[in-house]
């Protein structure tokens, strides 16, 4: 297992109980797949410094959590067909970290 850093930003259109449900969603997929979430930190709602997808703002989570490849590639591969989730980045960490 090796350490991640992911953040994430949905829809800031999306309902509050709808972006909950999307979240946990998110993080049962690394779970399911063997991982554990370390930390998970909400940033809130924010404006992007460009418009995306006809949108200017989103909402920011940022999860740190050990994970094998398996679990990486699903939360990847799911994130990406998701229309909600509008930009995501998966960073490994140095394990000195």
């Amino acid at each position: 297992m090796k350490k991640y850093e992911i953040m994430y930003i949905v829809n800031a259109s999306l309902q509050e109980d709808a972006r909950a449900t999307l979240d946990e969603g998110l993080q049962t997929i690394i779970t399911k797949a063997g991982g554990s979430i370390t930390n998970v930190d909400n940033w809130g709602c924010k404006e992007f410094a460009y418009e995306i997808n006809h949108m200017t703002k989103g909402y920011y989570t940022v999860m740190t959590i050990m994970a094998n490849n398996e679990g990486i590639s699903e939360f990847n591969r799911l994130t990406l067909i998701n229309s909600n989730v509008i930009r995501s980045m998966i960073v490994k960490l140095d394990e000195a970290a």
